[in-house]
Protein backbone atom coordinates (compact mmCIF):
# COMPACT_ATOMS: atom_id res chain seq x y z
CA UNK A 1 0.00 0.00 0.00
CA UNK A 2 0.80 3.62 -0.48
CA UNK A 3 2.19 5.59 2.62
CA UNK A 4 2.44 9.21 2.41
CA UNK A 5 4.57 9.34 5.35
CA UNK A 6 7.50 7.14 3.68
CA UNK A 7 8.95 8.91 0.33
CA UNK A 8 11.83 6.13 -0.20
CA UNK A 9 9.32 3.26 0.13
CA UNK A 10 7.46 5.09 -2.30
CA UNK A 11 6.23 2.05 -5.39
CA UNK A 12 5.73 3.28 -8.99
CA UNK A 13 1.79 2.84 -10.04
CA UNK A 14 0.54 3.26 -13.36
CA UNK A 15 -0.87 6.47 -13.16
CA UNK A 16 2.52 8.13 -12.66
CA UNK A 17 4.17 7.35 -16.06
CA UNK A 18 0.87 8.48 -17.62
CA UNK A 19 1.12 12.04 -15.86
CA UNK A 20 4.92 12.07 -17.56
CA UNK A 21 3.60 11.14 -20.57
CA UNK A 22 1.09 14.12 -20.72
CA UNK A 23 3.96 16.56 -19.56
CA UNK A 24 5.61 17.27 -22.97
CA UNK A 25 2.27 17.84 -24.79
CA UNK A 26 1.08 20.42 -22.66
CA UNK A 27 4.10 22.21 -22.42
CA UNK A 28 4.57 21.95 -26.04
CA UNK A 29 1.37 23.59 -26.41
CA UNK A 30 1.86 26.46 -24.04
CA UNK A 31 5.12 26.66 -25.98
CA UNK A 32 2.63 27.90 -29.16
CA UNK A 33 0.72 29.96 -27.20
CA UNK A 34 3.52 32.14 -24.82
CA UNK A 35 5.20 34.68 -26.98
CA UNK A 36 8.33 34.65 -24.40
CA UNK A 37 8.74 31.19 -23.22
CA UNK A 38 11.25 31.30 -19.60
CA UNK A 39 14.07 28.93 -20.19
CA UNK A 40 14.03 25.48 -18.05
CA UNK A 41 17.72 24.88 -16.50
CA UNK A 42 16.93 21.71 -15.00
CA UNK A 43 19.98 19.36 -15.59
CA UNK A 44 20.31 16.04 -16.66
CA UNK A 45 21.12 13.82 -14.05
CA UNK A 46 20.41 10.19 -12.66
CA UNK A 47 17.19 9.46 -10.35
CA UNK A 48 18.01 8.76 -6.78
CA UNK A 49 17.07 4.87 -6.03
CA UNK A 50 13.33 4.42 -6.08
CA UNK A 51 12.57 7.75 -7.12
CA UNK A 52 10.93 8.75 -10.31
CA UNK A 53 13.22 10.68 -13.61
CA UNK A 54 12.29 13.77 -13.76
CA UNK A 55 12.52 14.73 -17.25
CA UNK A 56 14.16 17.55 -18.51
CA UNK A 57 12.66 19.94 -20.94
CA UNK A 58 14.44 21.90 -23.47
CA UNK A 59 11.41 25.13 -24.98
CA UNK A 60 11.66 24.85 -28.26
CA UNK A 61 13.56 27.31 -30.09
CA UNK A 62 11.54 31.10 -31.42
CA UNK A 63 13.35 33.89 -33.11
CA UNK A 64 13.57 36.34 -30.35
CA UNK A 65 15.20 33.28 -27.74
CA UNK A 66 17.94 32.01 -30.42
CA UNK A 67 19.42 35.37 -30.16
CA UNK A 68 19.75 35.18 -26.58
CA UNK A 69 20.23 31.41 -26.11
CA UNK A 70 21.51 29.92 -28.48
CA UNK A 71 20.68 25.97 -28.67
CA UNK A 72 23.36 23.59 -27.52
CA UNK A 73 25.04 21.82 -29.92
CA UNK A 74 23.24 18.14 -31.19
CA UNK A 75 26.05 15.93 -30.27
CA UNK A 76 25.87 17.09 -26.98
CA UNK A 77 22.35 15.87 -26.47
CA UNK A 78 22.32 12.90 -28.33
CA UNK A 79 25.56 11.27 -28.22
CA UNK A 80 25.07 8.22 -29.85
CA UNK A 81 24.06 9.56 -32.83
CA UNK A 82 26.06 10.64 -35.92
CA UNK A 83 25.43 13.14 -38.02
CA UNK A 84 28.40 13.74 -40.36
CA UNK A 85 25.67 13.36 -43.24
CA UNK A 86 23.48 16.53 -42.43
CA UNK A 87 26.76 18.84 -42.19
CA UNK A 88 29.18 17.45 -44.28
CA UNK A 89 31.78 19.44 -45.90
CA UNK A 90 31.48 20.00 -49.91
CA UNK A 91 33.87 18.97 -51.82
CA UNK A 92 34.23 21.91 -53.60
CA UNK A 93 34.09 25.48 -51.80
CA UNK A 94 30.48 26.77 -52.59
CA UNK A 95 29.91 29.67 -54.26
CA UNK A 96 26.78 30.86 -53.13
CA UNK A 97 26.32 33.72 -51.45
CA UNK A 98 25.54 33.44 -47.66
CA UNK A 99 21.37 32.09 -47.37
CA UNK A 100 19.14 33.09 -44.76
CA UNK A 101 17.49 30.05 -45.21
CA UNK A 102 19.64 27.26 -45.18
CA UNK A 103 23.43 26.79 -45.31
CA UNK A 104 24.93 27.29 -48.21
CA UNK A 105 27.85 24.33 -48.28
CA UNK A 106 24.72 21.98 -47.92
CA UNK A 107 22.68 23.40 -50.35
CA UNK A 108 26.13 23.24 -52.38
CA UNK A 109 26.96 19.53 -51.69
CA UNK A 110 23.17 18.52 -52.37
CA UNK A 111 23.46 20.19 -55.91
CA UNK A 112 26.95 18.45 -56.54
CA UNK A 113 25.27 15.00 -54.76
CA UNK A 114 22.76 15.28 -57.42
CA UNK A 115 25.20 15.19 -60.66
CA UNK A 116 26.19 11.74 -59.29
CA UNK A 117 22.97 10.21 -58.27
CA UNK A 118 21.48 10.42 -61.60
CA UNK A 119 23.77 8.87 -63.95
CA UNK A 120 23.55 8.05 -67.63
CA UNK A 121 25.51 6.20 -69.79
CA UNK A 122 27.38 7.38 -73.07
CA UNK A 123 27.44 4.27 -74.74
CA UNK A 124 23.74 3.41 -74.51
CA UNK A 125 23.18 3.62 -78.26
CA UNK A 126 24.89 0.06 -77.60
CA UNK A 127 22.48 -1.48 -76.54
CA UNK A 128 19.91 -0.72 -79.67
CA UNK A 129 21.55 -1.59 -82.60
CA UNK A 130 18.59 -1.01 -84.84
CA UNK A 131 18.90 2.98 -83.55
CA UNK A 132 21.37 5.40 -84.61
CA UNK A 133 22.51 8.17 -82.67
CA UNK A 134 21.42 10.80 -85.40
CA UNK A 135 18.05 9.59 -84.46
CA UNK A 136 18.27 10.85 -80.90
CA UNK A 137 18.99 14.32 -82.40
CA UNK A 138 15.80 14.58 -84.56
CA UNK A 139 14.16 12.71 -81.33
CA UNK A 140 15.02 15.78 -79.22
CA UNK A 141 15.10 18.83 -82.04
CA UNK A 142 11.48 17.77 -82.72
CA UNK A 143 10.65 17.56 -78.89
CA UNK A 144 12.31 21.44 -79.03
CA UNK A 145 9.08 22.31 -81.22
CA UNK A 146 6.78 20.68 -79.20
CA UNK A 147 8.27 22.54 -76.35
CA UNK A 148 7.90 26.06 -78.21
CA UNK A 149 4.44 24.80 -79.91
CA UNK A 150 3.05 24.25 -76.17
CA UNK A 151 5.47 27.63 -74.50
CA UNK A 152 7.02 24.93 -72.06
CA UNK A 153 9.66 26.34 -69.93
CA UNK A 154 13.48 25.28 -70.78
CA UNK A 155 13.66 23.55 -67.66
CA UNK A 156 10.68 21.02 -68.63
CA UNK A 157 12.94 20.20 -71.96
CA UNK A 158 15.39 19.85 -69.95
CA UNK A 159 13.81 17.28 -67.83
CA UNK A 160 12.19 15.14 -71.07
CA UNK A 161 15.81 15.16 -72.21
CA UNK A 162 17.06 13.43 -68.79
CA UNK A 163 14.53 11.18 -68.78
CA UNK A 164 15.02 10.15 -72.17
CA UNK A 165 18.87 9.19 -71.62
CA UNK A 166 18.03 7.73 -68.67
CA UNK A 167 15.44 5.45 -69.63
CA UNK A 168 17.46 4.34 -73.10
CA UNK A 169 20.00 3.23 -70.88
CA UNK A 170 17.51 0.77 -68.82
CA UNK A 171 16.48 -1.05 -72.51
CA UNK A 172 17.59 -3.04 -74.99
CA UNK A 173 16.65 -3.21 -78.66
CA UNK A 174 14.19 -0.45 -78.82
CA UNK A 175 12.81 -0.11 -82.38
CA UNK A 176 12.60 3.00 -84.18
CA UNK A 177 8.84 2.77 -84.32
CA UNK A 178 9.16 3.22 -80.81
CA UNK A 179 11.16 6.64 -80.43
CA UNK A 180 8.58 9.02 -80.75
CA UNK A 181 6.20 7.44 -78.40
CA UNK A 182 9.39 7.50 -75.53
CA UNK A 183 10.16 10.39 -76.41
CA UNK A 184 6.84 12.23 -76.14
CA UNK A 185 5.87 10.63 -73.28
CA UNK A 186 9.20 12.06 -71.52
CA UNK A 187 8.26 15.27 -72.17
CA UNK A 188 4.84 14.63 -70.80
CA UNK A 189 6.03 13.44 -67.60
CA UNK A 190 8.44 16.15 -67.61
CA UNK A 191 5.33 19.21 -68.00
CA UNK A 192 3.85 17.26 -65.16
CA UNK A 193 6.32 17.92 -63.10
CA UNK A 194 7.78 21.38 -63.89
CA UNK A 195 4.88 23.11 -65.03
CA UNK A 196 2.07 24.65 -63.29
CA UNK A 197 -0.77 24.51 -66.44
CA UNK A 198 0.54 21.12 -68.21
CA UNK A 199 -1.00 20.29 -71.64
CA UNK A 200 -3.12 17.50 -71.31
CA UNK A 201 -2.32 13.95 -72.31
CA UNK A 202 -4.68 14.09 -76.00
CA UNK A 203 -2.39 17.56 -76.90
CA UNK A 204 0.47 15.66 -76.62
CA UNK A 205 -1.13 12.37 -78.56
CA UNK A 206 -2.18 15.27 -81.30
CA UNK A 207 1.38 16.31 -81.66
CA UNK A 208 2.46 12.81 -82.95
CA UNK A 209 -0.14 13.49 -86.04
CA UNK A 210 -2.07 10.03 -84.37
CA UNK A 211 0.96 7.98 -84.24
CA UNK A 212 0.73 7.55 -80.72
CA UNK A 213 -2.52 7.17 -79.26
CA UNK A 214 -3.71 8.50 -75.27
CA UNK A 215 -3.78 4.86 -74.11
CA UNK A 216 -0.20 4.00 -75.15
CA UNK A 217 1.10 7.20 -73.97
CA UNK A 218 -0.17 6.62 -70.35
CA UNK A 219 1.12 3.04 -70.60
CA UNK A 220 4.63 4.56 -71.51
CA UNK A 221 4.40 6.77 -68.72
CA UNK A 222 4.07 4.27 -66.16
CA UNK A 223 6.62 2.29 -67.84
CA UNK A 224 9.64 5.28 -68.07
CA UNK A 225 8.79 6.12 -64.50
CA UNK A 226 9.35 2.47 -63.59
CA UNK A 227 12.00 2.34 -65.11
CA UNK A 228 13.54 5.84 -63.45
CA UNK A 229 12.85 4.34 -59.80
CA UNK A 230 10.81 7.65 -59.93
CA UNK A 231 13.82 9.69 -59.36
CA UNK A 232 12.30 12.55 -61.15
CA UNK A 233 14.17 15.89 -59.82
CA UNK A 234 18.27 16.24 -61.87
CA UNK A 235 20.29 19.33 -61.40
CA UNK A 236 19.94 19.82 -65.33
CA UNK A 237 22.62 21.73 -67.30
CA UNK A 238 19.72 24.53 -67.86
CA UNK A 239 19.29 24.61 -64.03
CA UNK A 240 23.12 25.24 -63.27
CA UNK A 241 23.48 27.38 -65.53
CA UNK A 242 20.49 29.53 -64.41
CA UNK A 243 22.59 29.66 -60.65
CA UNK A 244 25.95 30.52 -62.60
CA UNK A 245 24.74 33.42 -64.32
CA UNK A 246 22.78 34.71 -61.04
CA UNK A 247 25.83 34.60 -58.79
CA UNK A 248 27.63 36.14 -61.57
CA UNK A 249 25.49 39.33 -61.70
CA UNK A 250 23.98 38.89 -58.14
CA UNK A 251 25.08 42.14 -56.03
CA UNK A 252 23.12 41.66 -52.92
CA UNK A 253 22.46 38.15 -51.07
CA UNK A 254 18.65 38.92 -51.02
CA UNK A 255 18.21 39.36 -54.40
CA UNK A 256 19.19 35.60 -54.89
CA UNK A 257 16.36 34.63 -56.35
CA UNK A 258 15.53 37.29 -58.86
CA UNK A 259 17.22 37.08 -61.59
CA UNK A 260 19.52 39.67 -62.35
CA UNK A 261 21.20 38.30 -65.68
CA UNK A 262 20.34 39.99 -69.27
CA UNK A 263 17.75 37.67 -70.78
CA UNK A 264 19.59 37.94 -74.41
CA UNK A 265 23.11 36.51 -73.01
CA UNK A 266 21.06 33.45 -71.07
CA UNK A 267 19.55 32.60 -74.53
CA UNK A 268 23.11 32.94 -76.53
CA UNK A 269 24.23 29.78 -73.30
CA UNK A 270 21.56 28.04 -73.51
CA UNK A 271 21.45 27.54 -77.73
CA UNK A 272 24.80 26.28 -77.24
CA UNK A 273 23.94 24.20 -74.40
CA UNK A 274 21.05 23.33 -76.49
CA UNK A 275 23.11 22.59 -80.03
CA UNK A 276 26.10 20.49 -78.05
CA UNK A 277 23.07 18.33 -75.78
CA UNK A 278 21.91 16.94 -79.20
CA UNK A 279 25.57 14.98 -79.57
CA UNK A 280 26.11 11.42 -77.75
CA UNK A 281 29.18 12.72 -76.59
CA UNK A 282 27.42 15.21 -74.17
CA UNK A 283 26.13 12.65 -71.34
CA UNK A 284 30.27 11.89 -70.82
CA UNK A 285 30.27 15.38 -69.03
CA UNK A 286 28.26 15.95 -65.94
CA UNK A 287 25.96 18.59 -65.79
CA UNK A 288 27.25 20.68 -64.17
CA UNK A 289 30.48 20.84 -65.77
CA UNK A 290 28.44 21.35 -69.57
CA UNK A 291 26.93 24.72 -68.32
CA UNK A 292 30.24 25.62 -67.08
CA UNK A 293 31.49 25.14 -70.48
CA UNK A 294 29.36 26.57 -71.88
CA UNK A 295 29.38 29.90 -70.48
CA UNK A 296 33.51 29.37 -70.83
CA UNK A 297 32.67 30.47 -74.36
CA UNK A 298 30.62 33.76 -73.54
CA UNK A 299 33.11 34.92 -70.54
CA UNK A 300 36.47 33.53 -69.17
CA UNK A 301 38.07 31.46 -67.08
CA UNK A 302 38.44 33.00 -63.84
CA UNK A 303 34.68 33.62 -63.88
CA UNK A 304 33.90 30.35 -64.51
CA UNK A 305 35.76 29.56 -61.65
CA UNK A 306 34.62 31.74 -59.08
CA UNK A 307 30.69 30.89 -59.94
CA UNK A 308 30.98 27.19 -60.13
CA UNK A 309 33.94 26.02 -57.68
CA UNK A 310 35.62 24.28 -61.19
CA UNK A 311 39.02 24.30 -61.88
CA UNK A 312 40.68 24.87 -65.78
CA UNK A 313 41.49 20.60 -65.33
CA UNK A 314 37.84 19.81 -64.74
CA UNK A 315 36.62 21.83 -68.05
CA UNK A 316 39.23 21.91 -70.29
CA UNK A 317 38.37 18.42 -71.98
CA UNK A 318 34.34 19.77 -72.46
CA UNK A 319 35.56 23.40 -73.46
CA UNK A 320 37.69 21.59 -76.27
CA UNK A 321 34.85 19.30 -77.26
CA UNK A 322 32.63 22.48 -77.46
CA UNK A 323 34.68 24.66 -80.22
CA UNK A 324 33.07 23.29 -83.13
CA UNK A 325 29.59 23.81 -81.53
CA UNK A 326 30.26 27.31 -80.74
CA UNK A 327 32.10 28.42 -83.97
CA UNK A 328 28.68 26.88 -86.09
CA UNK A 329 26.81 28.71 -83.93
CA UNK A 330 28.62 32.01 -84.18
CA UNK A 331 28.78 31.57 -88.10
CA UNK A 332 24.78 31.20 -87.78
CA UNK A 333 24.79 34.65 -86.14
CA UNK A 334 22.47 35.81 -82.95
CA UNK A 335 18.34 34.96 -83.69
CA UNK A 336 16.25 37.80 -81.93
CA UNK A 337 14.84 36.58 -79.11
CA UNK A 338 11.03 35.27 -79.27
CA UNK A 339 7.99 36.64 -78.41
CA UNK A 340 5.56 34.44 -76.58
CA UNK A 341 1.47 35.73 -76.15
CA UNK A 342 0.85 35.47 -72.36
CA UNK A 343 3.98 35.53 -70.94
CA UNK A 344 5.47 37.95 -68.86
CA UNK A 345 8.64 39.83 -69.95
CA UNK A 346 10.67 38.55 -67.28
CA UNK A 347 9.80 35.06 -68.12
CA UNK A 348 10.40 35.52 -71.44
CA UNK A 349 14.16 33.43 -71.77
CA UNK A 350 12.82 30.72 -69.74
CA UNK A 351 10.79 29.42 -72.56
CA UNK A 352 12.13 26.52 -74.95
CA UNK A 353 12.82 27.97 -78.07
CA UNK A 354 13.26 26.25 -81.59
CA UNK A 355 16.23 26.42 -84.18
CA UNK A 356 17.82 25.06 -87.37
CA UNK A 357 19.67 23.06 -84.75
CA UNK A 358 19.91 20.03 -86.94
CA UNK A 359 21.94 22.52 -89.47
CA UNK A 360 24.06 23.77 -86.56
CA UNK A 361 24.88 20.27 -85.42
CA UNK A 362 26.01 19.23 -89.29
CA UNK A 363 28.49 22.05 -89.65
CA UNK A 364 29.72 21.35 -85.74
CA UNK A 365 30.21 17.88 -86.78
CA UNK A 366 32.43 19.18 -90.32
CA UNK A 367 34.52 21.31 -88.04
CA UNK A 368 35.15 17.98 -85.79
CA UNK A 369 36.77 16.59 -88.72
CA UNK A 370 39.97 19.49 -89.76
CA UNK A 371 42.31 20.29 -87.62
CA UNK A 372 41.45 23.21 -85.09
CA UNK A 373 43.88 25.22 -83.60
CA UNK A 374 44.16 25.37 -79.86
CA UNK A 375 43.99 28.60 -78.84
CA UNK A 376 45.13 28.98 -74.66
CA UNK A 377 42.19 29.70 -72.31
CA UNK A 378 42.20 33.19 -72.00
CA UNK A 379 41.86 35.40 -68.35
CA UNK A 380 40.36 38.58 -67.29
CA UNK A 381 36.95 38.62 -66.12
CA UNK A 382 34.66 39.98 -68.33
CA UNK A 383 36.24 41.83 -70.54
CA UNK A 384 37.84 40.90 -74.34
CA UNK A 385 41.12 39.60 -74.62
CA UNK A 386 43.91 41.89 -75.86
CA UNK A 387 44.76 42.43 -79.46
CA UNK A 388 48.42 40.51 -78.30
CA UNK A 389 46.70 37.79 -76.95
CA UNK A 390 44.02 36.87 -79.61
CA UNK A 391 44.13 33.60 -81.20
CA UNK A 392 45.54 32.80 -84.77
CA UNK A 393 42.82 32.35 -87.43
CA UNK A 394 41.43 28.49 -87.08
CA UNK A 395 41.33 26.60 -90.54
CA UNK A 396 37.99 26.50 -91.92
CA UNK A 397 36.60 23.93 -94.39
CA UNK A 398 34.53 25.87 -96.65
CA UNK A 399 34.44 29.67 -95.42
CA UNK A 400 36.70 32.81 -96.50
CA UNK A 401 36.31 34.95 -93.35
CA UNK A 402 38.60 33.48 -90.77
CA UNK A 403 37.14 31.81 -87.08
CA UNK A 404 38.65 32.96 -83.98
CA UNK A 405 36.89 31.25 -80.77
CA UNK A 406 37.97 33.83 -78.44
CA UNK A 407 35.17 33.47 -74.99
CA UNK A 408 33.97 36.99 -73.99
CA UNK A 409 30.82 38.08 -71.33
CA UNK A 410 28.03 39.71 -73.21
CA UNK A 411 27.35 43.15 -71.90
CA UNK A 412 23.40 43.93 -71.64
CA UNK A 413 24.43 47.36 -73.31
CA UNK A 414 26.03 45.97 -76.17
CA UNK A 415 24.75 44.49 -79.43
CA UNK A 416 22.94 40.74 -79.68
CA UNK A 417 25.25 39.03 -81.45
CA UNK A 418 28.09 36.22 -81.03
CA UNK A 419 31.31 37.19 -79.92
CA UNK A 420 33.54 37.58 -82.70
Amino acid sequence: PFREEDPEAKPETPREPRELSARPRKRKADVATVSVPRPHTTPLSAPAPGRCLNVPHRWLPTPDQEEEQPAPPISGSFPHYSFSNIFSTPVHCAPLPVLCWASKDVVWSNMLEKDKTYIRDVHMMDKHPHLQPKMRAVLLDWLMEVSEVYKLHRETYHLAQDYFDRFMATQRNVFKSTLQLIGITCLFIAAKVEEMYPPKVHQFAYVTDEACTEDELLSMEIIIMKELNWTLSPQTPISWLGVYMQVAYLKEAEELLIPRYPQATFTQIAQLLDLCLLDMRCLEFSNGVLAASALFHFSSLELVESVSALKRAELEECVRWMEPFAMALREAGTLPMKQFVGIAAEDMHNIQTHAPYMTWLDKADSYQKVALHRCPLPSGVLTPPLSSEKCEEAPRPDAAAPVKLRPRMHSPSRERRLPL
